[in-house]
């Protein structure tokens, strides 16, 4: 396949796709969130492996990558449900943190625009006081933003998957043809036409035999009748 093929488009998608992963990956690490951590180190080893496969054309390896995409979309509508409050779930909940802590989002503190402010809590204040933390000013959402991200990794899984499916079967067809010519055959052509050769070669030998004793039979002829002829002049 040309560089131009759909293999080199694979390339960049899955090269873009860990770019992307990463990224997300980071901001998932400053809001704690754990189920998407582990989402996005599970989706990160499937993409280099997919990545890997293209590269060196191990179409079981984009088959792995081409079932994880499927699961990645549907991992991703669950987060847009997830922060949209669709299908009795809730943003506000501690689902994604497992329940172990009380984290959201970082998005939530630290979106674009917002102004994050700390208001203590009245009456003693000591080391362990905590403060009620208020964001304003917000130009968008945390939701929004994380919605944002999820649809940006479905277009790109889609179009993974799109480019997986026709990688592997340009690859399989590939080396579907090329065993067909011989490419993959642990017997070499040479080799099965052995037999054949053989047999071909058997009755021109039995035809050639069959005409030496012709010949000689005809040599024998002709000498008795040159003895004949000189007996007579002879006598």
């Amino acid at each position: 396949m040309g560089c131009c093929s759909g293999r080199c488009t694979l390339i960049f998608i899955c090269t873009f796709q860990l770019m992307v992963a990463l990224e997300r990956q980071v901001f998932d690490f400053l809001g704690y969130q754990w189920a998407p951590i582990l989402a996005n180190f599970f989706h990160i080893i499937v993409v280099i492996l997919g990545l890997f496969g293209t590269i060196q054309y191990r179409p079981r390896y984009i088959v792995v990558y081409t079932v994880w995409a499927a699961l990645w979309v549907a991992w991703n509508v669950f987060i847009i449900c997830f922060y949209l409050d669709v299908g009795g779930l809730s943003k506000d909940s501690d689902m994604l943190t497992f329940n172990i802590s009380a984290h959201h989002s970082w998005w939530s503190e630290h979106g674009p625009g917002c102004v994050r402010k700390e208001m203590p809590q009245p009456g003693m204040r000591t080391a362990d006081t905590q403060s009620y933390i208020s964001v304003m000013g917000c130009l968008m959402e945390y939701q929004y933003i994380e919605v944002v991200h999820s649809s940006t990794q479905i277009l790109i899984a889609l179009l993974g998957f799109v480019y997986a499916c026709y990688v592997v079967s340009a690859i399989t067809e590939e080396e579907d043809s090329f065993d067909f010519i011989g490419g993959f055959d642990p017997f070499p052509l040479y080799h099965v036409n052995e037999k054949p050769s053989h047999l071909l070669l058997k009755p021109m030998y039995l035809r050639d035999k069959q005409q030496v004793y012709v010949n000689e039979a005809v040599s024998r002829r002709e000498l008795t009748q040159q003895v004949l002829m000189d007996t007579k002049r002879l006598l």
